[in-house]
């Protein structure tokens, strides 16, 4: 009789549990198909589910799933999945590349992820998103995947209550709502809004701090900062920029582990 798959739940970019973001987790001999690794992300219905099959050179595949679609970028689910992996180094081959997870010893693990820096977004409302946000935007840029929207202050980014369905009409991804860090020893503040791909609020975005981490480096002088997401589990992440790279560091805990009968 085969064993069946594991899968567990990892909260990542903290660390205590039932905070950060949960991730699901589920490592595999190979890839099931398409439809069936779908299904999964469905059942699990978190941001993200992970799926990781070991290479023969020792290196590891990693797919991602958000209840609706296959995404290109993840960080907390890579997070996740390297503290699964419990390895003091991890390289993952994607759809972004390769990237590296590094464990330290005092528990952060270290994601070597592409930079994503913004650049001008002249075909945006702004009239129109602001009206969709419910605040007016400082400045408008877009990424490779995401809308980044600047606003005046932390507490403007904290008490945000988008109209979540209007966003899809912008043709982004998501949107990265941001200001400068509003409390000691956090350089900014961001939320994340994805309804395009099923996630009307995201609570940890690794992804999009490969934005944030060049558009605030520039902002602010230096390339090493830590950013706080306001969500309402929230999570901490530090950030240093090195060229066309962003190394994204944070803690993870385990919530829970099962097995898939189906």
């Amino acid at each position: 009789m085969s064993v069946p798959p594991g899968i567990c739940v990892v909260d990542a970019f903290t660390d205590r549990p039932f905070a950060g973001n949960p991730a699901a987790v589920c490592v595999l001999p190979a890839f099931w198909d398409d439809a069936r690794l779908a299904a999964v992300a469905r059942e699990m219905n978190l941001s993200e589910t992970a799926f990781v099959v070991p290479r023969p050179d020792g290196d590891h595949d990693l797919r991602w799933f958000t209840p609706g679609t296959e995404v290109d970028l993840c960080g907390h689910a890579t997070l996740a999945t390297a503290h699964v992996l419990a390895r003091p180094e991890v390289r993952f081959h994607t759809r972004s590349g390769v990237l590296t997870a590094r464990t330290g010893g005092d528990g952060w693990i270290h994601l070597d992820f592409p930079a994503l820096p913004p650049g001008p977004a002249d075909d945006v409302d702004l009239a129109a998103l602001a009206t969709v946000l419910g605040a007016a935007p400082v400045a408008v840029l877009r990424s490779r995947f995401d809308l980044l929207v600047e606003l005046a202050d932390g507490a403007a980014v904290r008490s945000l209550r988008p109209q979540i369905d209007g966003l899809v009409a912008f043709g982004a991804r998501g949107y990265i709502v941001t200001a400068a860090g509003d409390r000691d020893g956090v350089d900014l503040v961001s939320r994340f809004f994805a309804p395009a791909v099923g996630v009307p609020e995201d609570p940890v975005t690794g992804s999009a701090h490969c934005v944030l981490a060049p558009f605030w480096s520039a902002r602010l002088g230096r390339a090493e900062l830590v950013a706080e997401q306001a969500s309402a589990r929230g999570g901490i992440l530090r950030l240093r920029l090195a060229g066309d790279r962003v190394v994204l560091s944070g803690r993870a805990v385990t919530a829970w582990r099962g097995e898939l009968l189906v």
